[in-house]
């Protein structure tokens, strides 16, 4: 059993920033990508960003400068930096990871159950 629980949602004002956690437990053998996305009422859920296990970065073009991601890998946690945040942003928050379960040949992806974040103006 793997589970991912988010963590850091909640109301900001707009230009306010906020931090959200991502942290990966249970049956852990390895972690490879990780990633965050969200979904807006209404909207399908879409791609914020990606990292790898060696830490290479990859971001939705309109997220990149306000978003920022990052990991410890001996933690299995995932982070998501955001800043200079707008009324637009504010959605529910999800993160996923590639894991390797031990007695499992191959890596699933595995969500969380997503953070809500409001950005008031």
């Amino acid at each position: 059993q793997v589970q991912l629980v988010e963590s850091g949602g909640g109301l900001v004002q707009a230009g306010g920033s906020l931090s959200l956690s991502c942290a990966a437990s249970g049956s852990i053998r390895s972690v490879d990508n990780m990633g965050w996305y969200r979904q807006a009422p209404g909207n399908q859920r879409e791609l914020i960003a990606t990292i790898t296990s060696g830490g290479s970065t990859n971001y939705a073009d309109s997220m990149k400068g306000r978003f920022t991601i990052s990991r410890d890998n001996a933690k299995n946690t995932v982070y998501l930096q955001m800043d200079s945040l707008k009324p637009q942003d504010t959605a529910v928050y999800y993160c996923n990871a590639a894991v390797l379960s031990y007695g499992s040949y191959n890596y699933h992806i595995h969500w969380g159950q997503g953070t809500q974040v409001t950005v008031s103006s």
